[in-house]
């Protein structure tokens, strides 16, 4: 039996590889591992450790990684040296890691200088800020990639990688969103005490290259949201470097009756009050993947998700508070488009498991290669 370690430090990248844990779970041939740090350990940002032991996974092994002052480097260095214990102690056969974080990097490192085999989730995609540097590296420190459309693939191939090390399952998160046991709309409001009828989705992450400015940009958009007639779900944004700043803003809105604010949802629950909302605001990757799927309109403020697929449905627009408003208030007249299927079609778990029960798949050469461009 293939023993499998899966690292996730954020409430994202559980919603991404939560399928293809539930997968193997149920599979004879693989013994599914779990090692939770990062964001869901911190009460801050809802301590979603509890959403991943609600999902009925076993083996689940916790390790705090940093504080909310922790810088991105020293949360690196101290994954690094938790994941190492880990590993050696549990001794997997794959480590599966996904995206943009320092948690899989902090991983991919891990296992190739431990040689152990490590698969990377949704390599090889394109984003604005210190994510892209850090979803290539992760991959460069990888020896199997696991990407979810043609485009992604290419691109690997470019940065070097081995055409056969490369596996094209879709979106992993895709399998959930179309999920016939996603929550009702009644329920995850009554859970999370939203009071609107209509309401707009509001998610605006720190951007790290543009620190300094940061706490202007999150100043502008609450300026904008206050002065908006509508309804708004605020989720509090990811732990990079300048959150407190995006956070410091938040607080403005605490207490205000058009105003929701919330730490962390449950991915299901995220993914009905996105299915249901008028919009989605901000800088979030939901803008760019979710939200297309379900035809939400989006409207995308900065830079964060520069160079990532963009649709009709999509509006883009700078970080200044007239810009910001103008959008708002088109909120009621924006169409919702037809559903696309740029990231699979929701059988991401279903080919990572046939991925797997093939024999070439574990045969794969641990030492990395580089091949030129013909």
């Amino acid at each position: 039996m293939k023993k499998i370690a899966f690292l996730t430090g954020t409430r994202a990248d559980f919603g991404k590889l939560k399928s293809l844990i539930a997968i193997l779970q149920d599979a004879t041939d693989f013994d599914p591992h779990i090692f939770v740090t990062g964001m869901h350990l911190q009460e801050l940002y809802g301590y979603t450790l509890i959403e991943v032991q609600k999902s009925g996974f076993k083996n689940i092994y916790t390790f705090e990684n940093q504080t909310h002052e922790t810088s991105m480097d020293l949360t690196l260095a101290k994954t690094i040296s938790g994941f190492s214990e880990y590993v050696k102690e549990m001794a997997p056969d794959l480590i599966v890691i996904h995206g943009d974080r320092v948690e899989a990097l902090a991983g991919a490192i891990v296992g190739s200088l431990n040689n152990i085999l490590v698969a990377h989730i949704e390599g090889g995609e394109v984003s604005g800020t210190i994510d892209e540097l850090l979803r290539h590296a992760t991959s460069k420190m990888s020896h199997v990639h696991f990407v979810s459309n043609h485009q992604a693939k290419l691109r690997l191939v470019q940065m070097g990688e081995i055409e056969a090390s490369i596996y094209t399952i879709g979106s992993p998160d895709v399998d959930i969103m179309f999920s016939k046991k996603l929550p009702t709309l009644e329920n995850v409001k009554a859970y999370y005490d939203i009071p609107f009828e209509t309401y707009s989705i509001v998610m605006f992450h720190p951007v790290t290259t543009e620190f300094s400015e940061m706490s202007g940009y999150a100043e502008a958009l609450v300026n904008a949201l206050m002065s908006s007639k509508h309804n708004y779900v605020i989720i509090y944004p990811n732990n990079d470097l300048g959150s407190a700043s995006v956070l410091k803003a938040f607080k403005r809105l605490e207490g205000k009756s058009k105003f929701k604010l919330i730490p962390s949802l449950r991915f299901e629950y995220f993914l009905t009050l996105l299915k249901n909302a008028q919009s989605i605001v901000g800088n979030s990757s939901a803008g760019v993947r979710e939200a297309p799927y379900y035809g939400v309109p989006v409207i995308n403020i900065g830079t964060r998700q520069k160079n990532r697929v963009t649709h009709s449905e999509i509006i883009n627009i700078n970080y200044e508070e007239p810009n910001i408003l103008e959008a708002l208030n088109c909120i009621p007249k924006l169409e919702r488009k037809s559903q696309f299927s740029e990231f699979g079609g929701g059988q991401s778990a279903e080919l990572f498991l046939e991925s797997l029960q093939q024999q070439g798949f574990w045969s794969l050469n641990h030492q990395k290669q580089f091949r030129e461009l013909k």
